[in-house]
């Protein structure tokens, strides 16, 4: 029983540490003024699931657990658990960034339908994504899925970024709101459309994959 407990404690520590330097690396690219923040944010993802991939899946992503949850991959147990450790990462990584380079300037949405679409469709190709990739028979074992995983949230990033900030991560966007890149009244721009692509992107893999269980 205490190695049971220990083995769920690993992978919510995993999830935190994950959702925390990834945040870190949103705040320091973006205040710190990096010249392409999407490909550090993109290639932090991708080191933080190469490590620790294989203790919790790496999800680092309340939006990415709701959607391996929904299509049978993550324990019931898990979710909120996993959730919580993944907001708390964000926001210890938030005071971390603010404690180094100050609070950043909240981004002015100019479109809130603009926004939530943005958000929506990346978040979706991003759980998309993880589900073909990550939790599918046809691709069990592949070397190949960290990239993939990476390379969305950077292709999202790059292409709608200046729409709504491009997070398509629940975390995430509680962790930009805490550093002051989003003005928390904008918060509901991300989160809602956030868990909406979750659940799609669950929907759609099971009519795609009917046998895939």
């Amino acid at each position: 029983m205490a190695t049971s407990t220990l083995l769920h404690h690993d992978k919510y520590i995993t999830e935190f540490i994950g959702t925390f330097f990834l945040v870190l690396t949103v705040g320091c690219a973006v205040i710190g003024g990096a010249a392409l923040p999407p490909l550090a944010i993109g290639a932090a993802l991708m080191v933080m699931i190469f490590a620790g991939g294989h203790i919790s899946g790496g999800h680092y992503n309340p939006a990415v657990t709701l959607a391996v949850w929904l299509r049978g991959k993550c324990e019931s147990k898990d979710v909120f658990p996993y959730m919580g450790a993944q907001v708390a990462g964000a926001v210890v990584a938030s005071q971390a960034v603010k404690f180094m380079l100050g609070a950043g300037k909240p981004m002015e949405i100019k479109s809130g339908p603009a926004a939530l679409l943005a958000e929506f469709l990346f978040t979706f190709a991003l759980a998309y994504v993880v589900l073909n990739v990550a939790t599918a028979k046809g691709t069990s074992g592949n070397s190949f899925y960290v990239l993939a995983i990476g390379m969305t949230v950077m292709t999202g990033a790059f292409a709608v970024g200046g729409i709504s900030g491009g997070a398509f991560n629940p975390a995430v966007s509680v962790g930009a709101a805490f550093m002051g890149l989003f003005r928390f009244q904008d918060i509901g721009i991300h989160i809602g459309p956030e868990l909406a692509a979750a659940c799609a992107a669950a929907a759609v893999f099971k009519i795609l994959n009917p046998d895939d269980k």
